[in-house]
């Protein structure tokens, strides 16, 4: 059995899964915003799966040093520096690993389509903005760290952040209104566009096969792929042809599967 854990900004789910891929058991709690406090509500929650676990895999919000299993920063949280892997091994009682939350939601998303496609960029569109690309079925290492919501963008006649005025906190701070109340089409072709404005810098450097949209904005794909797509066309250049885009299949459970699927690689890996 496998143990997955995907910390969020305002809650945290922890699930059992079987070997074949089939949550055996979840739990869900609102995070706690003292990290003492945090291990001990999770340590409840992680028994009361009435497991015993052979990996462990933890999902992180922000910037992570795999090597010290240390999370230097959280992106919703105020923590930094925390020695996470050795608070999860002791609550876990087996190896652990950690990684950034983004790149397992993207895993697991390209996993399902690696039959069509090898190089899948996968884009996190919810209270922030981050992406991951999988290549062959596996977490790219050349990009595994990288933060594209702080990619520096013109907008409004000056230079800002992504996901300073495209993420689903700055929809609600422009509109008053989150994704997934807002309805009118004039909106959704001008969130569009500033979604359009990074996806395309995106395109020309990383030339996926194929974006697949995720994240608590990404869950509304409908609302939106119309406008996107006209924007993505309008900036296409000979040499940045736009690829597939595509919504989330499991936008909700994508973390935990990407906890699955690494569990699943670093069991393989070492016996």
């Amino acid at each position: 059995m496998y143990l997955g854990i995907d910390i969020g900004g305002t809650k945290t789910i922890v699930a059992a899964i079987a070997k074949n891929g089939t949550i055996h058991a979840s739990r869900k709690f609102e995070t706690p915003k003292i990290y003492k406090q945090f291990l001990k509500v999770l340590d409840e929650n992680v028994q009361d799966l009435n497991c015993d676990f052979d990996l462990s895999i933890v999902a992180a919000p922000g910037k992570v040093n795999r090597d010290k299993g240390l999370v230097i920063a959280f992106g919703n949280l105020d923590w930094k520096n925390i020695p996470l892997l050795d608070d999860v091994e002791s609550i876990a009682h087996c190896p652990t690993y950690i990684e950034n939350d983004t790149k397992l939601a993207g895993l697991s998303e390209a996993i399902y389509i690696k039959n069509e496609f090898k190089k899948v960029l996968y884009i996190t569109i919810s209270t922030g903005i981050n992406s991951a690309l999988i290549v062959d079925g596996v977490i790219d290492k050349e990009l595994i760290d990288s933060e594209s919501g702080d990619m520096l963008l013109e907008h409004d006649g000056k230079l800002q952040k992504w996901e300073s005025f495209a993420s689903g906190k700055a929809i609600v701070k422009k509109y008053g209104k989150r994704a997934s109340e807002i309805t009118n089409r004039n909106d959704w072709n001008a969130i569009s566009r500033n979604f359009a404005l990074g996806i395309i810098n995106l395109i020309a450097v990383i030339q996926p096969e194929v974006i697949v949209i995720g994240g608590g904005v990404g869950s509304h794909f409908k609302k939106f792929q119309g406008p996107l797509h006209d924007h993505l066309k309008r900036f296409e250049l000979p040499l940045v042809p736009i690829p597939p885009i595509r919504a989330a299949q499991k936008p909700e459970e994508a973390v935990i599967f990407g906890c699955y699927y690494l569990a699943k690689y670093q069991n393989a890996k070492h016996n």
